[in-house]
């Protein structure tokens, strides 16, 4: 009798439970550009890179938003660089408009005499997904870098898109503001 009291409480309660809604921003982001960097032993050098970055944050609805990202970053010749970082953000960053975001995060770097530390960026998003990344880090043997790198962010070009709507709609955004 328990059991079935227990069974029908539970059963109750699912059925007074109001719909929920768990919106998530996304990033998923390809660029190229230069990178200059210098580590002991070295001289500065400048290689070409290609920056891929993926992670998800909060929902977009909000004024600002904060997430996570895995970053690699390759630099050609040499090798590639490993990051984790936190993102802020702005809505319209979120949503493929033009915004703003801010990363900042450990990186670890496997090749050459290998290095541990700390990097930032700051990421402007265009429309249509269009992103601008201009950034640097410190790490252990005098490791330095600075990179910028341009290319798109795929979530934000398509499911985040709210950018161009009058000329080419998105039928289906993972997010529109009410």
């Amino acid at each position: 009798m328990k059991v079935l009291a227990s069974v029908l409480g539970a059963c109750t309660l699912l059925a007074l439970a109001t719909p929920a809604r768990a919106d998530v921003s996304s990033w998923a982001f390809v660029g190229a550009g230069p990178t200059a960097f210098k580590q002991e032993g070295f001289e500065m050098k400048l290689d070409p890179a290609l920056s891929i970055e993926a992670g998800m944050g909060t929902t977009p609805s909000r004024p600002i938003v904060v997430g996570g990202l895995f970053k690699f970053h390759t630099l050609f010749g040499d090798g590639t660089d490993l990051a984790l970082a936190l993102r802020v953000a702005s809505q319209g960053f979120a949503t493929g408009r033009l915004g703003l975001a801010i990363d900042a995060g450990p990186y670890r770097r496997f090749w050459g005499e290998g290095s541990t530390g700390g990097q930032a960026a700051v990421v402007l998003g265009g429309p249509w997904g269009l992103t601008l990344s201009v950034g640097g880090g410190l790490g252990s043997n005098d490791a330095r870098h600075f990179a910028a790198s341009l290319g798109v962010d795929f979530a934000r070009l398509t499911v985040y898109r709210l950018s161009g709507e009058n000329w080419f709609p998105n039928p289906h955004p993972a997010y529109r503001p009410n």
